[in-house]
This record gives C-alpha cells, structure tokens and sequence, in this order.
C-alpha cells in the first residue's frame, strides 16, 4: 500500500486489462503545495509546508518532500518545522487554489458530464458511457494526466475500477503522479492483501477493533463470521464493511453533491482563556455558518461546536434543534449554550461551530407563526449588504474593534460551484 509520502506506489504498466474499471478516482497530488510550486518555480523539489508561518496554525498541505520527513496535513506548523528544519513555509493563497481547482475541475467535465467533486482537488468519474468518444478507462485516464499536466502544469494520480471505493484505494497506492487499474475481475485479488485501515470508513478506532481480534487484512475480514463483525463495528459498520471487502459498493457517481454540514472554526495565534472572547468568536463563526447555509438554500437541525485547548486535548458537543434553521441568531444561541456547558479547565486554542443534518430550506413544516421574523430580516439584511459591499460589510457591534487570529485553510473544501 501506497503512503502520504509516496513510497511504496503502485503504478499500471502500458495495456493493463481495464475491463469493466468504468470508475476513475482523480485526486490532485499535494494540491495546495503544488500550486505554490506553479506560482514559484524555485520551490519545486524543496520541501514545502502551507500554512501560516508563524507556528500557531496547522499544516493544510504539504510537498512529498516535507512528508518523507513525516510532515502531515492537519499537524501543528511548529510541529512539522521541527520534523523538518528545512521546509519552506508558504502562506495560503486560496484564491489560486479555487482557480486551478476550476480549470481541472473543467478538463473532468470534458471527459464526461458525469463528475462528482469530492472536494477542491478530488472528484470521482464515471466513463462507463464515455467509451465510444474516447477509447476504454485505461485510455481515458492517461489522456486526463496528460491534459492535466499540459494545461495546467500540475499532477494529478487516478484509480480506475468498477466501484468507487477500490477506485479510491488504487488512486492512493498510485501517488504521486500514477495511474493504477484494477479490472473487475481482478477486484478481490487486489483487496486481500490490503490492510484493514484502507477500506472506506474504517477509522483509527475502528481498525483497532478488528487488529485486536487480528483482523488484520481485508482478506482476513471476508473470512471473519458476520456476527464478529457486528460485535466489532456495530451491525451498521459491520455490513458495510462485509460488503466492501467483497468489492461490493453500489454507490453511483452522483453529479450534485449533497452537503452533510457547514462549519467554520477558529485557531488564535495566543491561547484565549476570556470566556466573553471565545463567546463573541463563536457568535461571529455562527453568523458565517448561517450565511453559508442561507446561500445555498439549506437548513439545519443540529450545532455543534468544537473545543481545542492548549494542551491539544479536543471535544465536541451538539445539540438538536427544535425546528431546522437557517437564522444566525438560532444557529449562534444554540453553539453558546454549548459552550456554556462546558468547564474551561484551560486556555482555549481553537473554536469551531459546523451546522449538521441539513435539508433543504423550507421543507419542514410552516408554524402558524414566524418567531424568527425579525431576525430573518437582519440576516437579509446582512447577506445583502454582503452581495454587494462583500463580506463583513455589516457585522455585530459586539465584533467591531476585536481582534482575532488567523486560523487554518480548510483541508478539503469544496471545489467552486459552476
């Protein structure tokens, strides 16, 4: 199995069988990294760490020569410095990254209509259709790496199967700048020697349940009875994964993706310990979640919140909605009765706020009454004023004149809507 680091790549020799491999997962290598390289060809072959610099931040991407020193994303900057003394690091420019993400983005949708953006610098293909125009899977994906390097000067890695998630698996194993095929009929050879930490979903914890029953490959799960599976995962999981180590995955490649939440969360350059200024933060990061959810026309029915404090140690607590919201006011109300739960043992490093179980604004039923009327009207208010004078134009007296830290670039946000 391929690492983060990309030893240990697998790659497809010239006129590998590519029957029935009609899936193609493309994932963008060291996508944040890269572009950084693009814009300053003197960094290419230099270890690379994005982020701010000035330690208190986290690591959002990294080059494969910052990795083999064990760099990561989502690691402390200051932690991967130490790591590797001699890696450059390189302020986020997230604009240039949603511009190349939109011309990649472009060159999938070339190939077929039918792409499934998993996040900025990855999304799923299906070329089942795509046959006739331009040639088999195997075919298709090295003219999109070559498209990808000639037009935009970046690389990119690709998984072709028949499901979407040994698509994904053989993508990873391939990086950085490889294409690895597995033929339908070549599915369950290729998953049995794979350890169980590979297969979609299984978590740290997860793959600690089944190693501590030594189940350590995904051969060894097929030949687990499905009660020790349940008894390990839970019956959800356990059938899940029952399936998955068979090659078994009927998920399409769905072309609008559906969000799961919103959220937005905060790293201080200083450890806050001010319960009334991690209040006003979390108040100021709800009135984001809530802008985001109004834009693109969902509702939630539960917040949640996230707790860093010095010492790293991290909770999350979250509280189901009476009603499914969209208002900032309810969104913010709900994250301070959280928060205000909690006991502040420490200064506080970071704080998030993320909106879950959304549906679409508007389809729960009407009450009689609007309690939220007024508030409704300053969000519109607000997200006009927005529209036209960009964010932050209009914000919360309690907010105006308080500073804050520059936290962390997301580490897989969405790709630019179309």
């Amino acid at each position: 199995m391929g690492r983060t680091d990309g030893t240990g790549r697998l790659v497809s020799p010239d006129g590998a069988d590519d029957t029935g491999a009609g899936i193609l997962h493309v994932d963008m290598d060291a996508f944040y990294a890269s572009v950084a390289q693009l814009d300053d060809p003197s960094l290419r072959g230099k270890p690379i760490i994005v982020g701010a610099p000035e330690g208190r931040s986290v690591v959002s991407s990294a080059s494969y020569e910052a990795r083999r020193f064990g760099v990561r994303s989502a690691m402390p900057v200051g932690q991967a410095l130490r790591l590797c003394p001699s890696a450059i690091v390189v302020a986020p420019e997230f604009g240039r990254f949603l511009e190349e993400s939109a011309k990649v983005m472009a060159l999938f949708r070339d190939v077929t209509p039918l792409v499934e953006p998993l996040s900025i610098d990855e999304a799923f293909l299906d070329v089942r259709g795509a046959g006739r125009l331009w040639g088999s899977p195997g075919r298709i994906a090295r003219d999109l790496r070559r498209r990808v390097r000639d037009e935009t000067g970046l690389t990119c890695s690709i998984g072709a199967a028949a499901t979407k998630h040994v698509a994904k698996m053989a993508s990873t194993i391939s990086k950085p700048d490889g294409l690895l095929i597995v033929a339908a009929s070549d599915t369950e050879a290729f998953l049995a020697p794979r350890p169980v930490r590979a297969l979609w979903g299984i978590g740290p914890k997860a793959a600690e349940s089944l190693e501590a029953r030594g189940i350590r490959t995904v051969a060894d799960v097929r030949e687990t009875p499905r009660p020790v599976l349940d008894r390990a995962l839970g019956p959800a999981m356990g059938d899940r994964i029952w399936h998955l180590a068979r090659g078994i995955d009927e998920r399409e490649v769905h072309t609008q993706r559906v969000e799961k939440s919103v959220g937005h969360e905060e790293t201080f350059h200083t450890d806050i310990a001010a319960p009334e200024i991690l209040r006003a933060e979390l108040r100021r990061l709800a009135d984001r979640v809530g802008a985001r959810l109004r834009a693109h026309g969902w509702e939630a029915s539960t917040v949640a919140i996230k707790v860093r404090f010095a010492d790293f140690a991290t909770i999350t607590r979250s509280q189901t909605l009476a009603e499914p919201t969209a208002v900032s006011q309810r969104v913010g109300d709900a994250a301070l009765d959280l928060f205000d739960a909690l006991d502040l043992r420490m200064p506080v490093r970071l704080v998030g706020v993320r909106a879950e179980n959304l549906r679409p604004a508007g389809s729960s039923v009407t009450a009689l009454w609007d309690d939220d009327a007024e508030w409704r009207q300053v969000d519109s208010a607000v997200d006009g004023a927005a529209a036209r004078f960009g964010a932050g134009a209009v914000t919360r007296a309690a907010l105006i004149g308080r500073s804050r830290a520059g936290g962390a670039l997301p580490s897989k946000p969405l790709p630019p809507r179309d």
